[in-house]
């Protein structure tokens, strides 16, 4: 495809995907020392989504029918989609990817479609770069999938990690508009590589760097340090979100939503306070869905268009962070 001249993006539809077996905080009680107040106290965390692998459920099927949605809401085909980017850490495969799967899941015929990993800010990252390729003329439609079914990553008799995760998909259909300044008007994606083992997966003993306390989890299961992530999380949060208001001059009342990851409702809570967030501007449903990862933001986008917080003309603005580590944020004129 030639160069074009400048034209802008648009969020043609979007979907989400959860599965229907819930683990509550009094199921986690039954499996580890803990209580519903202590979870609720620390997290916010009620209960959160969790797949049913007997039943043939996977971090595909999730995926799928979250892309699946989206193009429904779009009224488009998967064989209109030039590309899929598909954000996971949970992908049962490595090759192929499950963007690859999922193409072949929905029909889409020679669609591109390759995978990406920024763990939890994985949603965010996909939109910024769907939004630039098809800026870039080389594109026209492109389906943006976050999706991470956590439940198959977590040793449940680890604390600290088992009681904040849970499985879901959010994903999103970009298409091309006449109209340059609708789309993203401003992102970050940035990282710090120094961080890595504060939040990792390792699948060998070699994996696991020398002098890194973690409790003995099994392989092949997140590990985390959860007083160093809550002391990353709790200040990047805000400095995201202050740094995408300052660089496009936008004030709170400019902002429909600040769809934030939901990573720990004290986390989300301090940086309403910090910066002056009104609670309607700022979507919670961690209470219900845990953290899901690449899936999180996603699925709160997905839930606040259905409930028509966001509309055509409204400015919002997508935050997250996440392993790596990783932070990123997304400004977008709908």
């Amino acid at each position: 495809m030639t160069m074009s001249k400048p034209c802008g993006v648009r969020i043609a539809g979007v979907g989400s995907a959860v599965p229907d077996k819930r683990l509550t905080n009094a199921d986690l009680a039954s499996m580890v020392d803990t209580s519903d107040e202590w979870i609720v106290q620390r997290t916010g965390i009620k209960e959160r989504r969790i797949i049913d692998r007997d039943a043939g459920e996977s971090q595909c099927w999730l995926a799928t029918e979250s892309l699946r949605r989206a193009l429904d809401d779009a009224s488009m085909d998967a064989k209109d989609l030039d590309l899929i980017i598909h954000a996971s850490v949970s992908s049962e495969m490595t090759c192929p990817s499950n963007a690859c799967r999922v193409a072949d899941n929905l029909d889409a015929g020679t669609t591109g479609a390759f995978d990406l990993i920024a763990a939890c800010c994985g949603y965010v990252y996909s939109m910024n770069v769907a939004d630039s390729l098809i800026r870039s003329g080389r594109h026209q439609a492109i389906g943006v999938i976050g999706c991470d079914a956590m439940s198959t990553l977590i040793d449940y008799t680890d604390r600290g990690v088992s009681i904040l995760f849970g499985d879901a998909a959010g994903a999103a259909v970009l298409t091309r508009d006449e109209d340059p300044n609708r789309g993203c008007v401003y992102q970050v994606m940035e990282g710090d590589g120094r961080g890595w083992p504060s939040l990792f997966i390792p699948r060998n003993e070699r994996d696991v760097p020398s002098g890194v306390s973690a409790p003995p989890t099994q392989l092949g299961c997140l590990r985390m340090d959860g007083r160093e992530v809550y002391k990353f999380a709790v200040n990047k949060f805000r400095e995201v979100i202050e740094d995408a208001l300052s660089a496009t001059g936008l004030s709170v009342d400019d902002v429909a939503q600040f769809v934030c990851h939901q990573s720990n409702m004290r986390i989300i809570e301090s940086a309403k306070a910090k910066i002056g967030l009104p609670d309607e501007k700022v979507y919670v449903n961690i209470d219900r869905y845990g953290n899901s990862s690449s899936g999180s933001v996603g699925l709160c986008v997905d839930q606040l268009w259905k409930a028509g917080k966001i509309n055509s003309g409204d400015t919002i603005i997508m935050v997250a962070f996440g392993g790596g580590m990783t932070w990123s944020s997304s400004v977008w004129n709908v």
